[in-house]
């Protein structure tokens, strides 16, 4: 099966690496920075474009893996072709092709990628949808090939795992962030969280979110929540701890 490539950020290339190791044959990348589309098409075998004009025509598959922002201008720009278009976001729709192809879809990985990690795709949870039957099944086909777990799921339904998305990791991610800042003020470094973020994350394979939840907002002690907040300088930092607190508190009353 031929594909191209379109995008080379995070997404692109850990799914490029992963369906040319299943033995997809990746034939163009495109990305408008020739070092970027490069370095992906020299580690999977394919030619790089900087052109979108220059995709070929002939290939099975268009995998789109691009900012939202930017998705919809590069569509207008791609030659007519009889492939399958895909997109792998989590907020945008399935229509948003409906002018340029009939035969579209989407593969959602729902995980998240950096280009120099390497990554189990066999435990990935794969959300697909499609234009009809057919192209579903060419789609799921692939997906099949990259993990165990695929489930077909609508436009709709898919918002809400993406919301889940940016609560469970990025927002996450965030909070370790802000908790880096307060260990860097007494001079100690963000590895003595680890273990306590290691456990965090693996008590709810065995436990429900609600009923992993601890510290002093499940019982809303506002003695050391107020020691906390005179702590916290930044004001947009005490708001975002007061609110976490509320929310915390109020879910588990």
């Amino acid at each position: 099966m031929k594909v191209v490539l379109i995008g080379a950020g995070n997404v692109a290339t850990q799914l490029g690496r992963a369906l040319y190791s299943k033995s997809f044959d990746i034939v163009q990348v495109y990305s408008r920075t020739e070092t970027s589309a490069s370095l992906l098409a020299k580690e999977i075998g394919a030619i790089a474009i900087t052109d979108i004009s220059k995709i070929a025509i002939d290939a099975d598959f268009y995998i789109f893996s691009l900012k939202d922002s930017v998705l919809e201008d590069v569509l207008k720009q791609v030659p007519e072709n009889n492939g399958i278009w895909i997109h792998t976001a989590g907020s945008l729709p399935l229509d948003i092709f409906c002018p340029y192809t009939s035969r579209c879809g989407v593969l959602y990985p729902f995980q998240t990628f950096s280009k120099n990690r390497e990554i189990c795709w066999a435990e990935i949870p794969l959300f697909v949808e499609a234009s009809d039957e057919a192209v579903l099944s060419e789609i799921r086909n692939m997906a099949d090939k990259l993990s165990g777990k695929v489930y077909p799921l609508s436009s709709e339904k898919r918002k809400y795992v993406h919301l889940t998305g940016v609560f469970a990791c990025n927002f996450s991610n965030h909070m370790y962030t802000l908790s880096k800042l307060f260990l860097a003020k007494v001079g100690l470094p963000f590895d003595v969280a680890l273990p306590l973020i290691d456990e965090t994350a693996n008590k709810v394979h065995t436990l429900s979110p609600e009923e992993a939840q601890t510290g002093p907002a499940v019982r809303y002690d506002e003695n050391i929540i107020h020691k906390h907040l005179d702590l916290i300088e930044d004001e947009q930092i005490k708001k975002i701890y007061a609110l976490l607190s509320e929310s915390i508190h109020k879910m588990n009353k």
